[in-house]
């Protein structure tokens, strides 16, 4: 196992650094002069020189590009052209209200994606297996950007039952939950389905049967180990994508998070904190990629054998 950890940390590093130079290649491409913006339009030529220069804007592209790295490396990621601070600290402020919402997110997704799964796959083609089509069909095609002010239409606005945005406990989590879940849940209740009506017909639980084990036993002793393999990997990588998911669902919600910092910070051209937001995205990506791949080689030893 060490050896596989090793191997993967290995593969991790180089796309660690292809994503850092992504970020600041493309973030430099986006229309604007953040100093303009900041000054505006009436700003003397002399201020606008003076401004970039302090902030190292005229600086050429790979000097920019050598003290990002640079930075990087000792866990600085600069200051924010329009608040002023450290861009790690307006991070670490926000970052935590985007993985609240993210798990919240997933824990609707599993409660529902779990039971209507297992239950399709017992009882194939019947009304129940019917209904979880549907649902998965449902939550797939339905866009965040639809549902969320549909939930706050009805749950917050005609009926107030819950809060309409902002970060205020419990109850506020709800409706972004929701929105943000339904989607993943969609598309784990097909999995589920799939992978676990796959394994109940395996000769193993043939022999399970005919041995005398009830079927609910069965299935949850021998069945769910194996059919949730696959499940939870893609749970890991759909992790990640709740994450990035959570941009539009912040903005409608008016939810503290990362995304609706992302957002403001691409409308003022903050290159440093748009930066370090995307930035911290894409790492908590390839981490989650990362501890996916290493709980699925602790399932399944095959992989790691493959792999050696």
């Amino acid at each position: 196992m060490t050896g596989y950890l090793l191997r993967r940390l290995a593969q991790v590093l180089p796309v660690a650094l292809l994503v850092a130079t992504l970020v600041f290649s493309l973030i430099h491409l986006i229309p604007g002069d953040p100093v303009a913006l900041m000054l505006g339009d009436g700003a003397r030529a002399a201020d606008v020189e003076a401004l970039r220069h302090q902030l190292g804007l005229d600086q050429p592209l790979w000097k920019q590009y050598v003290g990002f790295l640079t930075g990087l490396a000792r866990g600085d990621l600069g200051a924010s052209l329009h608040y002023g601070k450290p861009v790690t600290t307006l991070l670490a402020e926000h970052f935590p209200a985007t993985l609240e919402l993210a798990l919240a997110g997933m824990l609707v997704a599993l409660l529902l994606a779990l039971p209507l799964g297992i239950l399709a796959a017992l009882h194939r083609d019947g009304w129940i297996d019917h209904v979880s089509r549907f649902f998965a069909l449902l939550g797939v095609s339905v866009p965040n950007f639809w549902l969320g002010p549909v939930l706050i239409l009805l749950f917050a606005i005609h009926w107030n039952l819950l809060p309409v945005s902002g970060r205020g406990g419990v109850l506020s989590l709800v409706l972004p939950a929701i929105t943000l879940g339904t989607a993943l849940a969609g598309l784990l209740t097909r999995m589920v389905r799939s992978s676990l009506a796959e394994e109940l017909e395996k000769p193993y639980m043939v022999t399970a049967r005919a041995k005398g084990l009830h079927r609910h036993r069965a299935v949850l002793i021998h069945a769910m180990k194996n059919g949730l393999i696959p499940v939870i990997t893609v749970i890991g990588l759909q992790f990640g994508a709740l994450l990035t998911g959570a941009i539009i669902t912040e903005t409608i919600f008016s939810w503290p998070g990362l995304g609706r910092l992302l957002i403001q910070a691409i409308r003022l051209r903050d290159y440093p904190l748009v930066q370090g937001g995307v930035l911290l995205i894409a790492v908590t990506y390839v981490l989650v990629n990362l501890l996916t791949d290493l709980l699925y080689a602790w399932l399944d030893p095959r992989i790691r054998y493959e792999k050696a």
